[in-house]
């Protein structure tokens, strides 16, 4: 330790290490949100792919951590046996990011020709390295176990020498395209704003996958000539692959965690923005509208909803469609836009309907079939503005005033 420490500038760098479990447990929940929608639509190639990347992520970093790899080493009575089976976990998740910006760029009708050529090109090339994974390490002769340092203590080991270099440059070509046609992809117009967001976090997260392979290619090639920047090996890359999987499994779970809190929040919102007139309507119900506590969001919403609405067909015989149509004139007379006009004007009339239905005899009803569809669809636009009793009170004024006057707003 010592000597790593004083052949590294910074004499702080060498201690830099982040546990392989922090990054594993992040892909494990991504692939636990994403899961639900693999298994139910596995023939989309897009969904295998993301789950196919996911899976052999959570894989690299469960069997790259040093007490894995002493673990797998012990078990099979092989030294180092751990390195070509992580080599080609490592080649496998190279092989799934290309996969997955093939699927996801080329995935329309007129490509699909396309598609399956790119598929077959990239399964092929990757499967070639990782049986040359396999076979160069039958030819090496690696008898020092070695859990962090491999790559750099075995750097001029014939065969060893050609199986790094050969995964370093699968996982590098892999993680340079990838990295390039996402950042492509975040300028394309029209993205969703939580995908966009989620194709940022996955493209920081390949760029930083970058910095795993320099510190390793340096590392290495430092012991060619005879340097030791064996720290760079053992710390700044795993520590950057840690931070790379982290980035990436947060661009996977961005969209659907921020989709998903989104329309949580959405059904809330509606559920409180519609309480000024629940709460008008239990002048017309003479009840409160039922209460589950243990009821979901959107639950409690219907709910709302349907008390709202079975109290305005209770009242709708007191509706006065001659005031609806004043008011709306009048609001329009005041600068307020159509939908906005029309709201108030609803306001206006369903007020109106629950003074008249408090002092009227039972069985009154005012006098012809009024048109409740508007009122029935917009209760949302209705209860914002009930929310503002001056605007509804000008109106109200301005409603008033015999026809002739209002004419002149015309």
């Amino acid at each position: 330790m010592s000597t790593r420490l004083a052949l590294d500038p910074s004499g702080l760098l060498g201690e830099v290490y982040i546990s392989f479990w922090i990054p594993a447990a992040v892909l494990t929940t991504a692939l636990a949100i994403k899961l639900p929608s693999i298994l139910k639509l596995w023939r989309d190639p897009l969904l295998r792919a993301v789950g196919g990347l996911l899976l052999f992520a959570c894989a690299v970093f469960a069997f790259a951590a040093p007490g894995t790899i002493a673990w797998t080493n012990r078990v099979t009575g092989v030294p180092n046996i751990a390195a070509p089976w992580v080599y080609s976990l490592l080649t496998a998740l190279s092989a799934s990011w290309l996969l997955l910006v093939v699927h996801w760029r080329n995935g329309h009708t007129d490509r699909r020709e396309q598609t399956r050529r790119a598929t077959r090109w990239v399964v092929c090339v990757y499967a070639a390295v990782v049986i040359a994974l396999w076979v160069l390490f039958a030819l090496a002769d690696v008898p020092v176990e070695q859990t962090r340092n491999l790559d750099t203590y075995y750097a001029g080991t014939p065969f060893m020498r050609e199986e790094i270099l050969l995964y370093l440059t699968a996982h590098t070509v892999a993680c340079t395209i990838t990295t390039r046609l996402v950042w492509n992809w975040i300028r394309t117009d029209g993205l969703d704003a939580w995908l966009r967001w989620g194709l940022r976090f996955l493209g920081i997260g390949y760029a930083t996958n970058l910095l795993f392979s320099a510190a390793k290619f340096t590392a290495v090639v430092a012991r060619w000539t005879g340097h030791d920047l064996d720290w760079l090996n053992a710390n700044i890359a795993p520590s950057a692959a840690c931070i790379a999987a982290t980035f990436v499994a947060i661009g996977f779970i961005v969209p659907h965690a921020g989709q998903y809190l989104q329309d949580r929040w959405l059904v809330r919102r509606r559920h409180r923005e519609l309480k000024p007139l629940a709460r008008l309507m239990r002048t017309v119900v003479g009840s409160r509208e039922p209460l589950a506590l243990r009821a979901t969001a959107e639950l409690r919403l219907i709910r709302r909803e349907t008390y709202i609405r079975d109290a305005l067909l209770q009242l709708s015989r007191f509706l006065d469609e001659d005031l609806r149509g004043r008011t709306y004139e009048a609001a329009l007379a005041l600068g307020h836009e159509r939908g906005r006009a029309q709201a108030l004007a609803a306001a206006v009339t369903i007020l109106q309907a629950v003074e008249t239905g408090r002092h009227a005899p039972d069985g009154d009803g005012g006098t012809g079939e009024p048109d409740t569809s508007y009122l029935l669809q917009e209760i949302q636009a209705v209860s914002e503005v009930l929310r503002h009793p001056d605007e509804i009170k000008a109106v109200r004024t301005l409603a008033a005033v015999p026809a002739e006057s209002m004419s002149t707003h015309d």
